[in-house]
């Protein structure tokens, strides 16, 4: 029997028919590049926050230092979690005493912000954090909001492949797409922190899995350079303009149910694709469902203009049923000494490449004064980084391409520490490049397999 790239040869590998499947995988993938990272505008903290002084008959004085003064980095501010005991200083304004005069403010008793917080507008009108008040002693809640997203996106990527293999390339994927678009749309109406950290698990679980379905996909459907052009540049370029287009609207949409809202709807475009997209001829081949996958092929070969041959898989129910009997866990990665030296090999350094590439692109409200600033350099930089994986995996080694990434991208962290704080352009300058080389290895490891002429 020809393999599957053989069988489809005379389709050609850029006619109409992969043109359409390229463009519209690439399309799905345009939201998981701001659905990945817009944490970053929806947890982020204002850099001004005081307890709230309801309205209360207070001299200017008094209202003027009911908030303690305390000292940080050298810096005098007012304190952030809280503010002189109200009704003390209520009786003591009412008797007309002069606060720093006649009273010494040091020894009046404080309480928490038991009226909540003020928060500075001068960046964003509302984020979460100022919705729920996650700060001060409920500080804590910022960092496993970030965390239980993250646990959706492993929940997700761990179920997905098994589903993929049993239902189909394509159901997932569009089932990963409702999910993402319909969880990110509820949100808005979260009432309380635990229900959004809740619809933001849901959220994740379609978050990762919609990229790796959508790429999966367009690896099995397209063949030779146009493989390598889709796995390793096409859709990891979408990716980038995604994160690209977080910013942009983020500066324009400063509250954080108008941001979500906005970048949920235009989701719903993607519905109609159902009737446009195939499923994975491979795949259908694997499952013996041999018409199927040749109707698909056919088809295709009247948006190329060419003629199919009489019969295009040869033998392949012969080769389906000798599959049937042998199947496949994810147990065999572990079975043989040399594949499982490998499968940890790449796991651990998958696992040590998203950790850092997440914390650094993550950190980027805090790299720059203008946090929109920060995530557009973050994401503008990513787009050479794919350029050149997708040249490295062309032209160079796998080993030497991989080892080489992980070191320019160690280097430049271990160096920031020696910056001096006064040169905060050039600890930005740093980690944008560190972040440009994990960018780089993340797209190395997801294009390796599927842009490798072994690939099934």
């Amino acid at each position: 029997m020809k393999n599957y790239a053989d069988a489809v040869a005379f389709l050609g590998q850029w006619g109409c028919f992969q043109q359409t499947v390229f463009l519209l995988l690439c399309a799905s993938i345009m939201p998981n590049g701001y659905g990945a990272f817009i944490l970053i505008f929806l947890t982020d903290t204002p850099s001004h926050y005081y307890c709230l002084v309801p309205d209360v008959n207070l001299t200017d004085k008094w209202r003027e230092s009911v908030i303690p003064i305390t000292v940080v980095e050298g810096n005098q501010e007012q304190s952030r979690c809280s503010r002189y005991r109200l009704d003390v200083v209520k009786n003591l304004s009412a008797q007309g005493f002069i606060p720093g005069r006649d009273i010494n403010l040091t020894d009046l008793e404080q309480e928490d912000c038991v009226d909540g917080w003020s928060y500075s507008k001068d960046v964003y009108q509302s984020t979460i954090v100022t919705q729920f008040d996650l700060v001060c002693s409920e500080q804590w809640k910022q960092p496993v909001t970030t965390t239980i997203f993250f646990m959706g996106v492993f929940c997700g990527s761990f179920f997905s492949g098994h589903m993929s293999d049993r239902y189909g390339r394509k159901p997932v994927l569009f089932l990963t797409i409702g999910l993402q678009t319909a969880f990110t749309f509820a949100q808005v109406f979260s009432t309380s922190w635990i229900m959004f950290l809740i619809l933001l698990f849901f959220n994740g679980l379609g978050q990762m899995s919609n990229f790796v379905a959508a790429l999966v996909l367009g690896a099995e459907i397209l063949t030779g350079n146009i493989r390598v052009l889709y796995s390793s540049l096409g859709s990891n370029l979408s990716f980038a303009i995604g994160y690209m287009v977080l910013p942009l609207c983020a500066y324009f949409l400063r509250d954080w149910k108008s941001l979500l809202l906005v970048l949920s709807v235009p989701c719903l475009v993607f519905i109609p694709l159902w009737w446009v997209i195939p499923e994975s001829p491979r795949w259908l081949l694997s499952q013996g469902r041999v018409e199927e996958a040749e109707a698909i092929v056919r088809k295709a070969a009247k948006w190329n203009k060419v003629q199919a041959p009489r019969v295009i898989f040869e033998d392949c129910n012969i080769n389906a049923s000798k599959n049937e009997k042998e199947k496949f866990n994810v147990f065999d990665l572990f079975r043989r000494k040399i594949i499982r030296t490998t499968t940890l090999l790449l796991c651990i350094v998958s696992f040590t490449v998203s950790a850092t590439y997440y914390s650094v692109s993550y950190n980027t409200a805090q790299l720059h004064v203008d946090p929109y600033i920060s995530c557009f350099i973050s994401a503008v930089v990513e787009i050479p980084a794919y350029f050149s994986s997708w040249m490295a995996l062309r032209y160079l080694p796998r080993r030497l391409s991989v080892v080489g990434t992980l070191i320019l991208a160690a280097m430049p962290l271990y160096f920031v520490h020696l910056v001096p704080g006064n040169l905060s352009g050039l600890s930005l300058t740093l980690e944008m490049y560190s972040g440009t080389q994990q960018q780089q290895q993340l797209a190395q490891s997801l294009g390796w397999g599927v842009a490798s002429p072994h690939f099934y």
